[in-house]
C-alpha cells in the first residue's frame, strides 16, 4: 500500500483507523484551495477572512498544500528516511491529519502527545517515544496502548523501561552536537562515546533490547556535515554492539531532527550530506530502518500570524505600537526558539497578485519610521520588535509575521489574561499547479468526492478558485490504494 502519485517508498499500515468524517470535517473546518500560497494571495486572504468574520484577534493562517509539497520534497531528496514529526513543534490537529494521511510517523515525547497521535487513527508502529527522559507514568501508558520504541541515554531509563514496559524496546541516543544550531541539546541529552559499551551491557543484562542507536545534532542545524558526523558515529555504536554479541541486534537509525525548509542551511544540502553518510556507513544492503524527527521542516513555514495594532505611541523619532499577541503566546519563539521574525504590514500588501507581481513585501513610496512594537502584557520584556522599519500604523491596522509555525503556539501561555485560546487557525490549500502536482494528487486521494463536483474546474491557467464551505463534504482520510 503506497502513496503512488507522491512516489513514497512507504505507505499508510494496514492496522491504521484514520479519521471519521466528522472528525475531518472538525479538524479541517471550512478550507480555501488558493492557486499558489504566494504572500500576496495569503495577505488577500488575510484581508478577508478579518472583513468577513469582523476579527479583531489575532489569528492563524495555515497552508496545508505547502505543507503536502514539503513532504513531497522530503521523499524525493532522502527516499530512505520516513520522517516521524516532532509533534512538540506545533501539535495542530489539521497539521497532524495531513501528516498521518501522507504515511508519515510521530515522534512524541509525552502521554498526551501520544493519545493526541493515536487519536487520529495512526498505528502504534508509526510512533517513537523519543524522550530519554520520560515520566514513569508515561511510559506505563505507552505499555497499555502499545508503543514500544522509545529512546534513552542513562542507566536509570533502561531501569525505568524494565519495571514500566514488558515489551520495550529502545534506541540509543548519542550525543552528536552541531555547535552552531540554533538550539544545541547535546548539553542535556546522548550519551557519550565511552558511555556506550557500559549502557549496551546494562540493557542486556536487565533483558531490555537496544534495537539501534538515535541523535539529534540540534534544532534548526546550521552545518550539513554535522549530520554526516553524527551517522558515522552512529555506525560506531552499531559496530561496537556488533562486537558485544549481545541479545539483541540493531536494526533502527533514527537521525534526529534539525532539518529546515528557509534557513542559512538549505533542506537539499543537509539531505545530500545524509544521503551521501547513509550509502558510506548504512548501505540498503544492511536492512537498516531509518528514520528521522524532522519538525520545524514541516511546521515552520507553512502557517502566517496575523496581529492586529491595537494601541499607539509616538515618543521623539520613534513609533510605538501595541499588538495582540507577544513574548507570552506566539513570540515566545523570541526567547526559547531564538527567531527572527520576518514582519510586513498589511497595508503595504497589493489587494491582488496581478496588481504587482514583483512585490516582495516592503512599502514601496510609503514613508517608513524607526518603530517599536510590544506585545499585550504588562510586562516590560514583551517586546517584539525594535528597530523595524514600519508605515505610520493606526489602531486597527494589522502586523503580519510569516513562518510562525515552528514552537509558536505550542510553547504560548495564559500569562496576564491573555489566552492562546483566543488565536483561531484558518486553513487554506494551495494547489500551486505551476509547479507542482502533490497538492492536487493529495486532493484527489484525500477527498475524491470533492474533486468531482464540490470542487470547482480549474481552467489551464489555474483560475476559479473558490472556497470550501461548511456544507461541503467532509475531507475524509482513508487508506489508500
Amino acid at each position: 500500500m503506497g502513496l503512488a502519485w507522491l512516489g513514497l517508498p512507504w505507505g499508510v499500515d494496514r492496522d491504521d483507523k484514520l479519521m471519521s468524517a466528522t472528525d475531518a470535517r472538525h479538524a479541517y473546518g471550512s478550507m480555501q484551495i488558493m492557486q499558489s500560497g504566494s504572500h500576496v494571495e495569503i495577505d488577500s486572504f488575510i484581508r478577508s477572512t478579518i472583513q468577513k468574520n469582523g476579527m479583531q484577534d489575532a489569528f492563524y493562517v495555515l497552508d496545508l498544500g505547502l505543507l503536502v509539497r514539503l513532504f513531497q520534497e522530503w521523499v524525493q531528496a532522502m527516499p530512505r528516511v520516513k520522517p516521524f514529526y516532532a509533534v512538540k513543534c506545533s501539535p495542530d490537529p489539521a497539521l497532524l491529519t495531513t501528516l498521518a494521511a501522507l504515511g508519515a510517523g510521530f515522534d512524541c515525547a509525552s502521554k498526551a502527545e501520544i493519545a493526541q497521535v493515536l487519536d487520529l487513527g495512526v498505528s502504534t508502529e508509526r510512533v517513537v517515544f523519543a524522550n530519554p527522559c520520560k515520566i514513569q507514568s508515561h511510559v506505563a501508558y505507552a505499555a497499555s496502548v502499545g508503543v514500544n520504541i522509545m529512546t534513552f541515554d542513562s542507566e536509570s531509563e533502561v531501569q525505568k523501561v524494565k519495571a514500566n514496559h514488558p515489551r520495550g524496546s529502545l534506541l540509543l541516543r548519542i550525543r552528536t552536537d552541531d555547535r552552531g544550531a540554533r538550539c544545541p541539546l547535546g548539553v542535556k541529552y546522548g550519551a557519550l562515546m565511552n558511555e556506550v559499551e557500559n549502557l549496551l551491557l546494562v540493557a542486556d543484562h536487565l533483558g531490555v533490547p537496544v534495537a539501534g542507536v538515535s541523535f539529534h545534532i540540534g534544532s534548526g542545524a546550521r552545518d550539513a556535515f554535522s549530520f554526516a558526523d553524527a551517522v558515522a558515529a552512529a555506525r560506531e555504536v552499531f559496530d561496537i554492539s556488533a562486537r558485544m554479541k549481545l541479545h539483541s541486534s540493531m536494526h533502527i537509525l533514527d537521525i534526529g531532527g534539525g532539518f529546515t525548509s528557509g534557513s542559512s542551511l538549505k533542506f537539499l544540502d543537509a539531505a545530500a550530506a545524509v544521503n551521501s553518510a547513509l550509502d558510506r556507513y548504512f548501505p540498503p544492503e544492511m536492512g537498516v530502518t531509518i528514520i528521522a524527527e524532522p519538525g520545524r521542516y514541516f511546521a515552520e513555514t507553512p502557517s502566517t500570524l496575523a496581529t492586529t495594532v491595537i494601541g499607539k505611541r509616538v515618543r521623539g523619532d520613534v513609533k510605538e505600537y501595541w499588538i495582540n499577541d507577544g513574548i507570552y503566546g506566539s513570540m515566545n519563539c523570541l526567547l526559547y526558539d531564538h527567531a527572527i521574525l520576518k514582519y510586513r504590514p498589511l497595508v503595504c500588501s497589493p489587494a491582488e497578485e496581478s496588481r504587482n507581481n514583483n512585490f516582495h513585501g516592503d512599502c514601496g513610496s510609503l514613508h517608513t519610521h524607526n518603530s517599536t512594537v510590544f506585545g499585550p502584557t504588562c510586562d516590560g520584556l514583551d517586546t517584539v520588535l525594535q528597530g523595524a522599519s514600519l508605515p505610520d500604523l493606526s489602531i486597527g491596522d494589522w502586523i503580519i509575521f510569516p513562518n510562525m509555525g515552528a514552537y509558536t503556539v505550542a510553547a504560548g501561555s495564559g500569562f496576564n489574561g491573555f489566552s492562546m485560546s483566543t488565536i483561531r487557525t484558518f486553513y487554506v490549500f494551495s494547489v500551486n499547479l505551476q509547479g507542482c502536482s502533490a497538492s492536487l494528487g493529495f486532493l484527489k486521494c484525500l477527498a475524491p468526492d470533492l474533486m468531482k463536483g464540490c470542487l470547482p474546474e480549474l481552467n489551464m491557467d489555474g483560475n476559479i478558485i473558490e472556497s470550501w464551505g461548511t456544507n461541503s463534504p467532509a475531507i475524509v482520510v482513508g487508506k489508500f490504494q
